[in-house]
């Protein structure tokens, strides 16, 4: 534990919120904590403002315009992996219900020299992937390996296209356990073309709630492993990434087949507009459910606002340009036009290899311990 990376934060968490008094006094009992323990405990509203701020510092997300809507659930009393699942669903059902809100829910903190819990999700809600037997995949291939190691501890599946992965939770007293989330948790659009009315026969869906929930949250030296956090989807993480990679569900050979498009060559620029109508899909679909999602163009205009606010408030943005820039038409958007500085300012989310690991793979690499 840095006391100065404490201090530093206290500082501008008082600062920022002048309604909790002078910093001084709490900054002596900080101090004793750590001298004391090695570590000290967030108030509630500590906690609260350090999870916005590590939003608005997150140098990879365009939508951060938004950072003081996070509605922070402090669910640090939490530890079983069955009070951890009931609490990840109520997390899920007060992002998704209504409109899409952004939500974190933060638990325990890491402490020196304990094991603490974790999830091996990296989003709470992921497809399946499977292999079949003439060598193709079903679902999303990013998650094969996920989805063999849970299928490893008697997970089954449906060797269906979207099938939603269990939660797999671990924590010191209970080891590791595989939980199911129920339909009420789960909110899903199916998707459909405004002129075409074929779409809707691929039987395509994506769920509303896009929950990180591998990634570590660091407050003023604290870190909370188990801080899973969501706000809502531009279309083209969907229409230009999840459903249209080579290497995920690989969808626009087939929209273009069922376009008519001259697939000969390239410069027929079919995958250009195969990627258009997958997005105009996607977008289409969430607004005719009434489920909340951004366009790319608008979320790109809404982070050069963001950035004005920030410079009016004195503050430097990170942004790591090939994160910022939207994957479809990013020449044509405001973000695409401009350099940024992209550097570690915490309040932060950090991805760890050993998470990294366990949500790719579902086991630990063995050369990392």
């Amino acid at each position: 534990m840095d006391p100065g990376e404490a201090e530093d934060f206290l500082r501008r968490c008082y600062t920022e919120n002048p309604r909790l008094g002078p910093v001084e006094p709490r900054l002596a009992i900080v101090r004793a904590q750590i001298a004391a323990t090695g570590s000290y405990v967030h108030t509630t509203d500590e906690l609260t403002h350090g999870a916005k701020m590590a939003w608005r510092n997150a140098s990879r997300c365009i939508g951060r315009l938004y950072w003081r809507s996070l509605l922070v659930l402090d669910r640090r009393r939490a530890r079983t992996a069955d009070e951890i699942y009931s609490l990840l669903v109520q997390h899920l059902q007060a992002a998704g219900s209504g409109q899409i809100r952004p939500v974190i829910s933060v638990f325990a903190p890491a402490q020196p020299g304990q094991q603490h819990a974790r999830i091996w999700n990296e989003q709470l809600i992921r497809y399946a992937g499977y292999r079949t037997e003439v060598g193709g995949t079903v679902g999303d291939p990013r998650m094969i390996e996920f989805t063999e190691a849970v299928r490893g501890y008697g997970w089954q599946g449906k060797d269906e296209a979207f099938d939603v992965l269990p939660l797999v939770i671990e924590t010191p007293g209970d080891g590791v356990r595989l939980y199911e989330l129920p339909e009420r948790a789960i909110r899903e659009v199916p998707l459909s073309h405004p002129d075409h009315p074929w779409f809707a026969e691929l039987g395509l869906r994506w769920h509303a709630v896009p929950a990180i929930s591998n990634m570590r949250l660091t407050v003023g030296g604290v870190h909370y492993p188990l801080a899973p956090f969501n706000g809502w989807y531009m279309g083209s993480e969907i229409g230009a990434r999840n459903l249209a990679d080579a290497d995920r569900y690989n969808l626009l050979p087939l929209v273009a087949a069922r376009m008519n498009l001259d697939t000969s060559r390239e410069s027929t620029l079919w995958r250009d507009r195969a990627l258009v109508e997958l997005n105009r899909a996607v977008l289409h679909s969430f607004e005719r459910a009434g489920v909340k999602m951004s366009d790319h163009h608008t979320e790109s205009q809404r982070f050069i606002t963001h950035l004005r606010n920030e410079e009016k408030a004195g503050r430097r943005v990170p942004a790591d340009w090939s994160w910022i820039v939207p994957p479809i038409s990013g020449g044509i958007t405001p973000v695409f036009h401009r350099y940024y500085d992209e550097f570690d300012e915490r309040p932060a989310f950090y991805l760890d290899d050993e998470a990294a690991d366990l949500a790719r793979h579902g086991s630990r690499c063995p050369y990392r311990g």
